[in-house]
């Protein structure tokens, strides 16, 4: 097992001489490892740590100037749309938020102001599938960078840096950690200077994570693909079983056939996953709230990515944070329910689902 590091500064030969290590907000050799795993494991050269996710989507937004634009997805986890509209949109940078399944509608917001496309796929309650080799070729076309977050598939079931990314983003917290035990974020590149620049950031606004958050993604990451099989089969399980009961409305899952880009959703993915969003018939708050505090298999919580089975409720919890009117444009709407399958019984986990939709 790797030694967990709780140091925070290191002895020194010489003022300056030392064997890579000064102080722990710059480096920590436990911290170094983890960094060098996710490089490793989302097929890129360089990995940067967090203090969660939130912090790494501060960081690679800090490499922009006022009066620069950025494109992004129109559902979008509501924490990343907080910190676009309500932080950096007052310094001064504007964000588009489009359907970004349709090519043609991104390249409508392209401008001489443009610099970053912020993609997350599988998006944010609703599990859109953007096509990541097509935003790699509008960022190419007009000299953009290109990020991508790929908390909700992880580096087993989809590495947009082989598909022509510059950034990918990571919320450790979920599958990478993988049992709701810490919070940590991460990026993950090619490229050198930008790589440079986001290490820059990382030192001088200091939100990294400790040695023992490190410690135990290092740990997750050695069950990664395993899970991640699980996940997949009880995903497929609970979607169907969803999919066939009459008393539901809409199953939001990539893996259907019926989905808008199935398609595209098999050529960047090897496999599907275990996130699922679904409407009761009756699309109602009231039905919602009934649903999912029913529920006994499955915790009702916020987050996702763990070991258990978690269920949300996006417009009061994961995504309360966006205008009502903003989310419920996209499909976020009251009756929406968010499920994080995991790796129980997906028997257990049907028959859960069975008594509380009744």
């Amino acid at each position: 097992m790797p030694p967990v590091y709780l140091t925070s500064t290191y002895a020194q030969s010489k003022p300056g001489e030392h064997l890579g290590y000064e102080y722990s907000r710059s480096h920590n050799p436990t911290r170094s490892a983890l960094e060098a795993s996710l490089a490793s494991i989302e097929s890129g050269k360089h990995g940067l740590t967090f203090a969660s996710g939130m912090a790494a989507i501060d960081a690679v937004i800090k490499l922009l100037e006022p009066g620069d634009e950025v494109i992004s997805t129109n559902d979008l986890y509501g924490g990343t749309y907080r910190i676009f509209t309500k932080v950096f949109a007052s310094y001064g940078i504007k964000f588009h938020f489009v359907p970004m399944g349709d090519i043609a509608e991104v390249e409508k917001y392209v401008n001489a102001n443009t610099k970053l496309l912020w993609v997350e796929t599988p998006t944010n309650p609703l599990m859109q599938v953007i096509d990541i080799k097509g935003m790699a070729s509008i960022a190419k076309a007009n000299k953009l960078l290109l990020a991508v977050d790929n908390t909700f598939a992880s580096p087993y079931l989809q590495r947009p840096l082989e598909l022509g990314a510059d950034i990918v983003m990571h919320s450790a917290t979920k599958y990478l950690g993988g049992h709701s035990d810490v919070v940590l974020g991460a990026l993950v590149l090619k490229d050198d200077g930008i790589a440079d620049r986001l290490a820059f950031i990382q030192n001088a606004s200091g939100a990294v994570p400790g040695p023992m958050d490190s410690f135990l993604v290092l740990r997750g990451i050695k069950t990664l693909h395993v899970r991640m099989q699980r996940h997949c089969e009880n995903g497929r399980a609970v979607a169907e079983f969803l999919a066939q009961h009459p008393d539901i409305q809409t199953v939001y899952w990539p893996g259907f056939v019926t989905h808008p880009n199935h398609e595209v959703a098999k050529a960047q993915m090897d496999d599907f996953g275990g996130m699922i969003s679904f409407i009761h018939k009756d699309n109602s708050l009231t039905k919602a709230n009934q649903i999912v505090s029913s529920l006994h298999v499955f915790t009702l919580a916020e987050s996702l990515g763990g070991v258990e089975s978690l269920a949300g409720h996006p417009a009061s919890m994961t995504h309360a944070s966006i205008p009502k009117e903003e989310r419920e444009k996209t499909g976020v709407t009251d009756g929406l329910i968010r499920l994080s399958v995991g790796i129980e019984d997906s028997k257990d986990l049907i028959a859960d689902l069975t008594q509380a939709i009744g």
